[in-house]
Order: structure tokens, then sequence, then C-alpha cells
């Protein structure tokens, strides 16, 4: 079993690696990081320009092209400097496209994945319920009625990130009140972000702050028939597939943070003095290098797996989750140790270091929390179900 990249993949790794450190270097990703109040639209415009918006969307559409191989090389490289910022990307391209790739008509694809492929249109994934967390079907209050010629829309949802500069949010609603189980009776509406009775206010948090992360209000918003994604009341069957490509991309983008962690632990290490000579001479600074290292080798192998059994159509939602989980721990424990080994300056926002484990701290209670991965993993072993 061989998980080596191909020669076109590894020529498309070296040219994004090689975009990566000429356009978003570490020290324009801190600046644009910093500011909370302000979307990133200097990544937008240099991604817009080189075209990637396109990866992972069929060139019969305008993409790219390329599997979700190709869209987690480009996740990882753009992590290492990027880290959080990744989305800026991610959400339209994965999370938008891919949406609308599985479960949108010819006609739906037709008028927005060539748009999505340009970067004429930015999207932003409104899941969560303010009362949800991970529960996201229990908790679902946001209702979708259905009115002539379209549906209307009730509800709020929390940490919608993008939503003050989103073109269209995707929603996901319940469409029957009476509906048996908590996953039937589904609705996934891609409303347009401009819609009367659409209001968001932004949410401060710790980390991946410059994505403005929103609680959004939908208050009689209506959404036309041609808007809405598959087949009412059967949204969340037609959503399941894109999980396992999401936590690939989450995997993805922790392997490229410890690529960033490492490298930066390391050019630390054999320019800082203290005691006579460089710290890298130091046993205990070694060993926390060989722990990232390892991390980084782990979480690689296992990342390359789930992606090969991904794209050659095999069963993987268990070891998708055993990705997520490890990846994220793996990032954020890396992370840690990069402060631990940078002392001060790990902790100054004028290194990346602070920003490396604020950025992947989050990505360990979402998109599901690993508490909740851990159930799902144990579940499928044969044991009973703990909630």
């Amino acid at each position: 079993m061989d998980f080596n990249l191909t020669e076109e993949q590894i020529a498309f790794r070296d040219v994004v690696r090689r975009w990566v450190d000429a356009e978003l270097p570490k020290d324009l990703m801190r600046k644009l990081e910093a500011d909370e109040e302000n979307y990133p639209f200097e990544i937008w415009d240099k991604l817009k320009e080189q075209g990637y918006f396109g990866v992972g969307i069929s060139e019969e559409y305008g993409g790219l092209g390329g599997d979700v191989i190709m869209q987690m090389i480009f996740a990882r490289e753009m992590a290492r400097t990027a880290g959080g910022l990744l989305w800026v990307w991610g959400l339209t391209s994965f999370g938008g496209a891919h949406s609308v790739a599985i479960a949108g008509s010819e006609e739906q694809k037709q008028r927005w994945l060539p748009e999505m492929a340009a970067g004429n249109l930015r999207v932003s994934l409104s899941m969560t319920e303010p009362d949800g967390g991970t529960d996201v079907l229990g908790a679902m209050k946001t209702f979708a009625d259905k009115v002539d010629g379209g549906w209307k829309l009730n509800g709020a949802k929390m940490w919608t990130t993008g939503a003050k500069v989103a073109d269209r949010l995707l929603v996901l609603a319940r469409c029957d009140r009476n509906a048996e189980k908590k996953h039937h009776g589904l609705i996934a509406l891609f409303v347009d972000a401009k819609s009367p009775g659409i209001s968001a206010s932004l949410l401060p948090k710790l980390g991946m702050r410059a994505m403005g992360s929103c609680e959004v209000h939908y208050e009689d918003v209506f959404v036309p028939d041609e808007d809405v994604l598959g087949e009412p009341g059967k949204a969340w069957g037609a959503m399941l597939p894109s999980l396992n490509n999401e936590r690939i991309m989450v995997g993805a983008q922790c392997l490229g943070a410890i690529d960033g962690v490492l490298e930066d632990a390391l050019d630390y290490m054999m320019q800082r003095k203290a005691f006579g000579g460089v710290i890298g001479r130091f046993q205990i600074l070694q060993h926390y290098i060989a722990d990232i290292a390892t991390s980084q080798k782990v979480t690689e192998l296992l990342l390359y797996n789930v992606a090969w059994m991904q794209s050659n159509g095999m069963p993987c939602g268990t070891d998708a989750n055993m990705l997520k989980m490890v990846a994220t721990e793996n990032a954020v424990k890396a992370a840690d140790l990069g402060i631990q080994i940078m002392g001060g300056m790990g902790y100054s926002a004028e290194t990346d270091m602070q920003r490396y484990w604020r950025d992947h701290r989050i990505l360990r209670m979402t998109p599901i929390s690993n508490e909740m991965v851990r159930n799902s993993i144990a579940e499928n072993l044969g044991l009973p179900r703990s909630f």
C-alpha cells in the first residue's frame, strides 16, 4: 500500500508551497488575523487571482478539477502559514462548492459552481443552533415553512463564519415539525445573504479572529424554491457524504499547522542562545522537537490513508473521525510545545506559536467535539450508544 504522492500531486504541492511563501507569509497572516473587525479580503483577492478557489471543483463548471487529495494538499500548504485563515478558501471552495456539487441540481451547479470557482461568490455555513453546539439536530429550532413559490425561514444560528461578507448562506433548517426522527424533515437552503430579514452580529473569540464568526438571525426570510438544495425533508441524508471530507480538511489544516510549528521551533532553537550556546543543544528541547515531528508523521499517515480511502469510494467514517480527533489534539499539543520552546517569545503576539495554538484549539470542539468522536468510534466497535 503506497500513500506517496504522484508526480502530478508533488508538482502541484511545490507550486502551491512557493506561492504561499511568496504571497501569504506568516508576518502578513499575523497582521490580518489580529484585526478582528475586518475580513481579510487581501487573502481572498490573492486566491482569486491565482484561481485557487477552483481546486476540487470540476473543470466542467470552471474549476481546476482534482479530488479530495488535491484539496488536502492545498489545505496543508496554506495552513502552514495561514493557520485558521485557511477557511477564507475553505468555506467557499470546499464547504459551499462541495455541498452544491453533492446535493444541487444541474441548473444549480451551472448557476453557482462557476461563480465559486472564479472567486466571485462567497459562502458561509449556517448550521449550529444557539442551544445546540454538537447536538445540531436535537436542538434544531430554525424552521422553514412552505409558502407560495418558496419557503419562509425563521430562527437563529451561531458561529456562522464570514456571514457579514457572504453572498450565500448555506442554512440547515427543519421543514417538518412532526418528523418522527430528528434527522428527518430537514431542508438545506442556499440563501441569498442580502435577503430582507437577515441580521448578523460579530462574536469576539480567541482564535481565527479575522474570519468574523457571527450570530445570525432569520426573520421571515423568503427563500425561493430554486434555492433549495436537494429534496425538502431529506437534507441530512444529502449532507452526510460531505462529513468525511470535512474531517479530512480539518486533518489537513492541523497537519499544516504542525508543519509551521516545527519549522518555527527549529529555526528558533538554532538561533536563540543561552548559557553559552544555542538552545538547540538542550536535551529536553530536543525531546519536544522529537514529539512534534512524531505527531507530524502520525497525522500525515492517518490523513493520507483516510484521503486515499475517500477518493477510492471506500467506507471511512470511523477512520475520518479518528483522523479528526488525532489531528486536532496533535496540532494543539505541538503548538503548546512550540510555545514552551520559545518561552516568552512563543507567548508574544509578535510570533506565530500563540496563533497556531489559538486557531486550532477550537477544532477539538468543532465541527464535532472530540468527546463525541470518541463516543462514535466506541459505538462503531459494538459498544452501546452513550447519548
